[in-house]
């Protein structure tokens, strides 16, 4: 009886953490915002002590969820930042953590192309700003979402703090032409932080130059380096050159705690 009532218990402990509820070890809560389409999309969110502190959106890289941010997101908490990590319509799964997003536009028979996801890292940037009480928001990207944060922080220059871009391109010739993103990137006068794999700096320093803001850096590793935010996993053996990179990047444009005020 006693093992009975253990494996029941295990089971309601599953079921709950798939359900969405808060995790302990990791400290974060799965919620649903509204976007296009008439669907929920899916978020994790990780509160900092400070309620007024500056808020970080993850978008992840292709074919892949909120997932890519399960190790990341945590250590940016414990910094002190408020942290959204959001599920996009154009994805699938990574890290055993499902695209909610996807498969409910799937669903419903919603487009989940790279910029169909656009409209949900809309509606998480406003859901940040209405339901979070965010005021100040880094809008962070992971591949074709690094492209898309350019056009993100052109397009609500007053809702977003800072862009942060890991391997960001062109990525969308066919549909808009070659110079898609360096036309939004030329709007982005916020502080912005791009970095890449050593092989795709030729490909994300044009994005890059294309942003006429005066506080920005270009981080490139000595090293193979990776594709994406995965690039700071802790697997990765230059995982902390590039943490180097971001911290003081954050530390110096976009910190957590609010600005003093006289």
């Amino acid at each position: 009886m006693r093992k009975l009532i253990w494996v029941l218990t295990a089971v309601a402990m599953i079921l709950a953490g798939t359900a969405g509820t808060s995790f302990a070890d990791d400290q974060f809560k799965s919620i649903d915002y509204p976007t296009e389409g008439g669907i929920q999309g899916r978020a994790d969110v990780y509160e900092s002590k400070n309620a007024s502190a500056t808020l970080i959106l993850l978008f992840h890289q292709a074919g892949w969820s909120r997932g890519e941010y399960r190790e990341i997101a945590p250590k940016l908490a414990k910094q002190g930042y408020r942290v959204m990590a959001v599920d996009q319509r154009s994805g699938g799964a990574v890290d055993g953590v499902r695209n909610e997003t996807h498969y409910r536009a799937k669903r419903m028979g919603l487009g989940q192309t790279y910029l169909d996801a656009y409209a949900d890292m809309t509606a998480a940037l406003a859901y940040a700003r209405k339901e979070l009480a965010a005021e100040r928001i880094v809008v962070w990207g992971s591949s074709y979402s690094a492209s898309l944060v350019f056009r993100l922080a052109a397009e609500h220059a007053d809702a977003v703090t800072a862009v942060m871009a890991f391997s960001p391109g062109e990525y969308f010739k066919k549909e808009e032409g070659p110079d898609y993103i360096r036309a939004s990137a030329k709007r982005v006068k916020q502080p912005v932080f791009v970095t890449s794999s050593k092989k795709e700096r030729e490909q994300v320093k044009p994005i890059f130059d294309a942003s006429p803001a005066t506080k920005k850096i270009l981080f490139t590793p000595a090293s193979k380096g990776q594709h994406g935010s995965r690039a700071l996993w802790k697997k990765w053996t230059d995982n902390d050159v590039y943490w180097a990179a971001v911290n003081g990047f954050l530390a110096g444009y976009a910190p957590a705690a609010p600005p003093h005020q006289d």
